[in-house]
């Protein structure tokens, strides 16, 4: 067995929290600057501030965005790894010193119809704990903001609709909300399982890499077909009108009932914050 000690995990946690909020993903603003050459005047010009917002952010080491998010974590725990307290204790403890020290947007409510009262330190945090072959843990962070989460959507198809169905609904549903989540966007897709896992699937894509394909043909194929239809949607940068109204489109899948064909949309917005943290 091999003892991770808590405080290093709370450690990592803590800093990986105040990293996501300030210091954008290095592929996102490669994207950026790759949509400036191709996009019209207006869409370059919202792209361009978006490149000097994330500068400022890193150079001052400020929030990307005021919204600092809720956060996710999605653990793999190796069995050979023993632990001296509750791996979630040890995550909150990290979450909650990581928003405190660095100054960031405490999000999170202790009720959420009747005692909406801020609990001060943004936890608690989301964790899935998922137990691996190994004795390493990897700890997939995410800093979720409310305004992408609220256009999120989920849907119970059934299995005679074809990818058309969910093409159609994909696009509608980034029609009507896209312009209010901060695009250019990620889109997460989860296909299958049931209705619970399919949107943890969705969440949990949205911490794959920028161009990271499907392992699947498929679906490879089938992501490409709702980034294209998505752009040709003409929403664009900021909402302005443009070719980039998302970066990528990511799908995850799981067996599922016979009867049953779910599928849920989790969007990120332009500042899609996530790190993978190692132990």
């Amino acid at each position: 067995m091999r003892h991770i000690d808590p405080l290093s995990i709370s450690d990592a946690v803590r800093t990986a929290v105040q990293k996501i909020n300030t210091d954008i993903d290095p592929l996102i603003l490669k994207a950026f600057k790759a949509g400036q050459s191709k996009g019209d005047e207006i869409e370059s010009q919202v792209l361009d501030i978006l490149i000097k917002n994330a500068d400022i952010a890193h150079e001052q080491h400020l929030p990307l965005c005021q919204d600092t998010g809720l956060v996710v974590i999605f653990a793999s725990v190796g069995i050979g790894v023993s632990l001296s307290e509750p791996l979630e204790a040890s995550i909150q403890r990290g979450v909650a010193q990581g928003y405190i020290e660095g100054y960031l947007r405490k999000s999170v409510v202790r009720d959420p119809l009747y005692d909406r009262k801020n609990t001060g330190d943004n936890t608690p945090a989301l964790v899935y704990i998922d137990l691996v072959e190994g004795d390493q843990m990897t700890l997939h962070i995410m800093a979720k903001g409310g305004g992408s989460e609220n256009a999120s959507a989920l849907n119970m198809f059934t299995p005679s609709d074809q990818e058309e169905a969910i093409i159609t609904w994909v696009v509608d549903r980034i029609r009507q909300k896209g312009r209010n989540t901060c695009p250019p966007l990620i889109i997460g897709l989860g296909i299958g399982g049931n209705f619970e896992t399919c949107a943890l699937l969705a969440k949990k894509s949205l911490g794959r890499p920028i161009g990271q394909r499907n392992g699947n043909r498929s679906y490879a194929e089938l992501e490409l077909k709702i980034m294209q239809a998505l752009n040709d949607l003409n929403i664009g940068a900021g909402g302005y009108g443009g070719h980039m109204t998302v970066m990528d489109v990511f799908i995850e899948t799981a067996p599922c009932h016979i009867a049953s064909l779910p599928v849920a949309l989790n969007i990120g917005c332009h500042s899609t914050r996530h790190a993978t943290v190692t132990l």
